[in-house]
């Protein structure tokens, strides 16, 4: 009969995505893995298998955490403009400009890997499918609610929003000045979010 696990895994997972998130995947080596989990290395890869199984893990619950999130913010938002903001002004949040230079862990790890590991091309895919699908939804709510032109494409626009939070966050990661990405994050919304005609 297998011993039952004497660690807490969600803190290793935890403690695991941020060396990932801090370090990158090539940059982050078993020793890291082993330091910050607190583990030893019959016990992490009894428990995790390799470095890339335990990353894949890692950014698939990242990602799924992300999308709940998104998800019941979109459920409680007072209106469906709210989440389409917050989505693409939330790195410069940070007045100190360390989340924007932190970015993200799914876009850090695509710019990373993408080409060489299909595996997160996929992740990545599947993610950002689910991420238009909800800004999509949002834009509708958007539309009934009266905040942006009804002729707008929602699911088109819900790309292009993507778009624009994908670049608002690889500008953050060279360290722009946050108010200067605030600027750009805002003109960027502005354009991609008509108001409805008068």
């Amino acid at each position: 009969m297998p011993r039952p696990r004497e660690f807490d895994e969600d803190r290793v997972v935890l403690a695991i995505r941020d060396e990932f998130w801090d370090k990158g995947y090539a940059a982050t080596s078993m020793d890291d893995l082993l330091r910050v989990s607190g583990l030893g290395k019959g016990s992490l890869y009894g428990a995790f298998g390799d470095k890339r199984s335990l990353f894949l893990r890692v950014l698939r619950a990242y990602d799924d955490a992300n999308l709940l999130m998104l998800r019941e913010r979109l459920a409680s938002a007072a209106r469906g403009i709210d989440l389409v903001r917050e989505f693409v002004l939330g790195s410069t949040g940070d007045p100190t400009g360390a989340t924007a230079r932190r970015g993200c862990l799914l876009a850090n790890s695509n710019a990373e890997l993408a080409t060489s590991t299909p595996d997160v091309a996929a992740e990545a895919r599947r993610s950002y499918d689910a991420i238009t699908t909800i800004l999509a939804a949002a834009l509708e709510r958007a539309q009934r609610e009266g905040d942006i032109d009804p002729g707008v494409d929602p699911a088109e626009t819900a790309r292009a929003v993507l778009v624009a939070q994908l670049g608002v966050i690889a500008l953050g990661r060279t360290g722009m000045d946050i108010d200067v990405l605030t600027t750009v994050a805002r003109s960027t919304l502005a354009r991609l979010l008509p108001n409805p005609p008068q």
